[in-house]
């Protein structure tokens, strides 16, 4: 269904968004196709009700929400339509084509939370152990476990690493990041000295032109790509015997997580991980408290003579 509406001045403020998201929030053609698609279903929905969207009042949106849910789609999917159209909505008022936003107090669905998957540091040595730096891509590999669970970098910041991102001296990387968004992250001596040993595995590399930049390249002298880093990291984990279903993205959390118990600032998590909400990074408050609650009850003095019960 086209984004243009009956009532001219819909249109016009709907494209006057996308630029917004292309220009203003410097978002990719993919995001701003996801964005227009989530409000194809509120377009559609004002358009049966032959009534402006620019007119919305709170009771409409809940009709719409409903709506949602009687089409079928599932609860994670209203939620991100519902987040697409809180989008919109703010957009609006923020350039002045509406006075008030109706969605301010718009429930979304309740999802069930899913904890992310994380490692402890003695998985990620194991990780570590288990690749063969006999290898001639060995040294790259732990390279990369090291930056990922000491800097948490998303996948794609990480094969987009260059080597003229490294500060080594002040120990920062400069990393590129959603919506073109730079940000200083700190690296950690270990992290720099795996990158140096790699290093002297790489300039034996035949490196194709354009590529001689990227820290983390192929056999090829290619730039790695996020399939491989995916690849790369389940199969260490299954030679090292790491039975949870982890990713690359699983460092990540692994490496918030690490800076939360070890007593790190939720808003210092939130820059290092380059998190546009706050309400993002506080997931792994949650994660936190998961473990303190499994640590509490494995040593709580009942559950511990129950156990030696049920063992003997």
């Amino acid at each position: 269904m086209p984004l243009e509406q009956p009532y001219p001045i819909v249109t016009a403020a709907v494209k006057a968004y996308q630029r917004y998201l292309k220009l203003e929030k410097n978002y990719s053609r993919h995001t701003i196709d996801a964005y227009s698609n989530d409000l194809r279903h509120l377009l559609r929905f004002f358009q049966d009700e032959g009534k402006s969207p620019l007119a919305a009042t709170l009771a409409d949106l809940e009709r719409f929400a409903v709506k949602l849910h009687t089409l079928g789609i599932g609860p994670s999917s209203q939620a991100r339509i519902i987040s697409g159209v809180r989008s919109f909505y703010r957009y609006l008022v923020l350039d002045g084509h509406i006075a008030d936003d109706p969605t301010e107090l718009l429930e979304t669905p309740r999802l069930g939370e899913r904890l992310p998957e994380v490692l402890s540091t003695e998985e990620v040595d194991r990780l570590e152990a288990a690749i063969d730096l006999s290898k001639a891509e060995g040294q790259r590999n732990r390279a990369i476990i090291e930056v990922l669970f000491s800097c948490g970098l998303r996948v794609s910041e990480l094969v987009n690493l260059r080597l003229s991102d490294l500060y080594r001296e002040e120990r920062f990387v400069r990393i590129l990041g959603k919506g073109s968004k730079e940000r200083l992250v700190p690296i950690s001596d270990r992290a720099l000295h795996e990158i140096a040993l790699w290093e002297t595995d790489r300039c034996h590399l035949d490196i194709k032109p354009g590529e001689e930049d990227y820290v983390f390249l192929n056999r090829r002298g290619a730039r790695l790509t996020r399939t491989m880093i995916l690849i790369i990291v389940k199969r260490l984990a299954a030679e090292a015997g790491i039975t949870k279903t982890i990713s690359p993205h699983t460092l990540r959390h692994s490496f918030a997580t690490a800076l939360l118990q070890g007593g790190a600032d939720l808003r210092a998590i939130q820059a290092m991980l380059g998190h546009e909400d706050i309400g993002t990074t506080e997931i792994y408050t949650h994660v936190d408290a998961t473990a303190l609650r499994d640590e509490i009850l494995y040593h709580h003095p009942r559950n511990i003579r129950h156990r030696r019960a049920t063992e003997e």
